[in-house]
């Protein structure tokens, strides 16, 4: 960026300097929005976009309860759109990291919409989620071959001809998962093979379906970097199915709900489909650049995912950051929702304690910036919700020191 910003001066006299800011993409309304993020930033040459595509809709700045309410707002508004006369592959979800949408890609599923995902995997095709969901399937049904199959070779040192022949062992003793232990495991699985065998009785002994699903992700993360690459992204993809998990009162009823097609190419990018076809589009904001739709819905837009926790030691990456967010507002053409669930769920917290954690509101989205929005609640109630309610504590008083103790006791 800094070399942009010298360019001109590198020049005697220095360059001129011609700011392209007619927009043949948005309407104004979003285009204001947009300005209003951009005035805000430092380092930059200022520019002020303007539109000839007039518009008396605001973007919109939705707030919702958690990311699961997310997946179920922009799951609607894209049907509802539809059923205006919107295509699918003219909307589009941004967001920040690939897996921001893996909530969101169960309920399309569970609908049954189309889609294609830009700049990562799908979440059910991905090889580490068909790994953990082999697991359990297994552990549902020790005749499940397939399951067992690929569940087996997890493990480091057993490959096809040894997980075969620990299923025909299985099955010589009536499919029950205890006969596991009568298995010899070859040498280089023998260090971690106690524990899986362990892990297996736990889950099949188990009487209720809390905590099972931890139990299989705090087995299986270290196996992760070993098994697949970017192993940082890919557990974030398993806190979320934890996070699904708890929504289910069995492990069959989470099965049902994540049915899967056989495992085979696990790893495959998500693909483009046939040009007749109608499809939503799922991106992250760096490989949607350059492109535009007449409706764009962006995930988390709170703090920690814009700016990303990751990039904020330093000016400069906090206003790379915002010019990821001003990249995302500006593909929109027509309609721009900006989603802020107000809470997210964590796998850090103690057992029998809140598994959610209060988001705070992006620090790009400003008063002045908000001004250009029209500020919601999704569901709308008849009380009118907002994230920053007044509220006279004047005469509360709080134990912070023994709600920490609490919240992180053994």
């Amino acid at each position: 960026m800094q070399n942009i910003l010298s360019f001109p001066e590198r020049f005697a006299p220095p360059a001129e300097v011609i700011t392209l800011d007619e927009n043949y993409r948005s309407v104004q309304p979003i285009l204001d929005a947009a300005n209003a993020l951009m005035a805000e930033a430092s380092g930059q040459f200022e520019k002020h976009l303007h539109s000839h595509l007039p518009s008396g809709q605001k973007p919109r700045y939705v707030m919702v309860e958690d990311d699961r309410s997310q997946a179920l707002y922009v799951t609607e508004q894209v049907l509802a759109r539809r059923e205006e006369g919107t295509p699918l592959r003219q909307q589009a979800v941004l967001m920040r990291k690939s897996h921001d949408s893996d909530l969101l890609e169960l309920e399309l599923v569970r609908r049954d919409i189309p889609y294609v995902k830009y700049g990562g995997l799908k979440f059910l095709e991905a090889a580490h989620v068909k790994d953990v969901l082999a697991l359990l399937r297994f552990v549902d049904n020790p005749r499940n071959r397939l399951a067992g199959f690929r569940t087996l070779q997890l493990l480091p040192g057993i490959g096809p001809a040894t997980a075969q022949r620990c299923l025909g062992l299985i099955a010589e003793r009536a499919g029950t998962i205890t006969a596991i232990r009568e298995f010899a495991a070859p040498g280089q699985a023998r260090e971690d093979w106690p524990d899986f065998v362990a892990l297996l009785e736990e889950l099949a002994g188990a009487s209720g379906w809390t905590g099972q699903m931890t139990l299989v992700r705090r087995w299986y993360e270290p196996h992760l970097e070993r098994l697949h690459g970017a192993a940082h992204v890919r557990a974030g993809d398993l806190e979320q199915l934890e996070a699904l998990a708890t929504r289910h009162a069995s492990r069959e009823s989470f099965l049902t709900e994540l049915t899967l097609d056989p495992p085979q190419s696990s790893g495959d990018e998500a693909g483009t489909p046939l040009k007749d076809e109608d499809y939503l589009i799922l991106s992250t904001v760096h490989s949607a650049k350059g492109q535009e739709w007449d409706s764009v819905y962006t995930l988390n837009v709170v703090d920690g995912t814009f700016p990303s926790e990751f990039s904020t030691e330093t000016p400069e990456q906090i206003e790379e950051e915002r010019r990821l967010l001003y990249v995302a507002m500006t593909r929109a053409k027509r309609n721009l929702s900006l989603v802020s669930p107000l809470k997210f769920y964590v796998t850090q917290q103690r057992r029998y304690g809140e598994r959610h954690l209060y988001g705070a509101r992006s620090r790009f989205m400003t008063e002045g910036v908000l001004a250009r929005f029209e500020a919601t609640a999704w569901p709308e109630r008849n009380s009118q919700p907002t994230a920053h309610r007044t509220t006279d504590v004047s005469n509360v008083r709080i134990d912070a020191n023994a709600r920490m103790r609490s919240m992180w006791a053994d």
